[in-house]
């Protein structure tokens, strides 16, 4: 393992500080995100609050902000992930933390108001048994002698072993494993030392039994988004498996960065656009009741960059609109752009006693009326412009949205 000791001190000399700037910059590549937990997992906690609220930024499902304290425990690795700047064989500056060391650390910031919770990762020192002990002797300390209770995640490293997971959610809010590809082929192609089977999925089955059986901690994973070739229906694919057979609360899409010296290092970095559609689509999955055989894929299995996944399948099945809004389903309104599952619910709520006739109605019940008059009616009267349906039409709109704003566009072509 590398680190550049002409220019940093050795590692045993290094301050909290240097170690800090290390560990930190270090994290920056695992994408976090904090969702609200119902109770803490210290009764009456002394410090640390149990309420989502307001340094890497998170947000929880009701909008507010938390400051998470994101680092790793070390950026030793004694793996080879092609893309990854902690990659062993990788002459960068290393360090690692105590337990003790990273605790202090972390209560300092948290006393001086700089953060509400602590995001951990690791790269792998010695063994994963033994960096995955450390991790979870961080959380330990936090809960059983400070009696914290703010927001804990940890990453669990591949090949952990199901008591290691199930001591880890007893500390944590939310546990993480990195897929970081999609199937063992991609995996495959960035790294050697990296097993799919055992160290991955099976890892991820051993999450999956945990968080199902017991319900106390939820657990997502991570994509890296174009370093392995793979395709949007390979990652959607893979995604949906996840959801439906191991008890994934949701997946996170990082758009491949190339990194100096590295093998990946001339590859060419991953359109942000590519991972906006990713994550629409994964909504689609997750919340509006989409399915894979939905999406509209280009012959190499890869989203239309151009339009969004929503409307991409409302202008591919003319067939299926307009939607008389009084009558559809709430599954149906959810297939209808500009409508989501807030306004699909109050739509369905307010037909029990009212007919919805003017779009106006619409618009108050949290509908994007731009993005959906084209493909609904009301009380049969439609609003839309009908050209947006028809096939040349769909062509069209795909052509132009290369050389303009999406919204700007599909705003003028229901306005005519």
């Amino acid at each position: 393992m590398y680190y550049n000791s002409t220019k940093r001190k050795d590692v045993q000399e290094l301050d909290v500080l240097d170690k800090l700037q290390i560990l930190g910059e270090g994290a920056k590549y695992d994408v976090c995100a904090s969702t609200a937990t119902k109770s803490s997992k210290i009764i009456n906690p002394a410090i640390g609050s149990t309420s989502p609220s307001g340094i890497c930024h998170s947000f929880t499902p009701d909008g507010r902000c938390i400051s998470l304290f994101k680092v790793l425990l070390t950026n030793y690795c004694e793996k080879d992930c092609a893309y990854c700047p902690n990659r062993i064989d990788r002459n960068v500056p290393r360090s690692r933390f105590t337990a003790d060391e990273l605790v202090n650390v972390f209560m300092e910031f948290y006393r001086r108001n700089y953060v509400e919770g602590l995001f951990l990762s690791s790269g792998i020192f010695h063994s994963t048994s033994a960096t995955m002990d450390e991790m979870i002797k961080v959380a330990e300390i936090l809960r059983n002698h400070h009696k914290f209770g703010g927001y804990i995640h940890l990453k669990i490293l591949p090949g952990s072993s199901a008591a290691e997971i199930q001591a880890a959610a007893a500390v944590a809010d939310r546990i993480s494993l990195n897929m970081e590809a999609p199937s063992d082929r991609h995996l495959a192609k960035l790294s050697r030392t990296k097993q799919y089977g055992p160290e991955i999925i099976g890892t991820m089955a051993k999450i999956g039994a945990y968080v199902a059986r017991y319900k106390d901690v939820s657990h997502t994973t991570q994509y890296i988004v174009g370093a392995a070739q793979e395709s949007d229906r390979d990652i959607l694919t893979s995604a949906a498996s996840l959801y439906k057979g191991y008890a994934l609360k949701r997946a996170y899409f990082s758009a491949f960065q190339p990194v100096k010296h590295t093998p990946l290092e001339t590859v060419s970095a991953t359109p942000l656009i590519r991972e906006n559609r990713l994550y629409q689509s994964d909504f689609l999955l997750r919340l509006y009741g989409f399915h894979l055989g939905e999406f509209v894929f280009d012959a190499g299995g890869n989203l239309d960059p151009d339009i969004d996944p929503k409307l991409a399948y409302a202008l591919n099945h003319p067939e299926l609109f307009p939607l008389d809004i009084n009558q559809a389903s709430y599954q149906q309104l959810l297939k209808v752009p500009g409508i989501g599952p807030r306004s699909a619910s109050r739509i369905v709520q307010v037909r029990r006693t009212h007919r919805l006739n003017d779009p106006r109605e619409l618009k108050n019940a949290g509908v994007v009326l731009k993005r959906s008059l084209s493909f609904i009616t009301l009380n049969g009267q439609y609003f839309g412009d009908r050209r947006l349906l028809d096939k040349p039409r769909r062509q069209t709109y795909q052509q132009l949205a290369l050389w303009g704003d999406e919204r700007d566009l599909y705003s003028s072509l229901i306005t005519g």
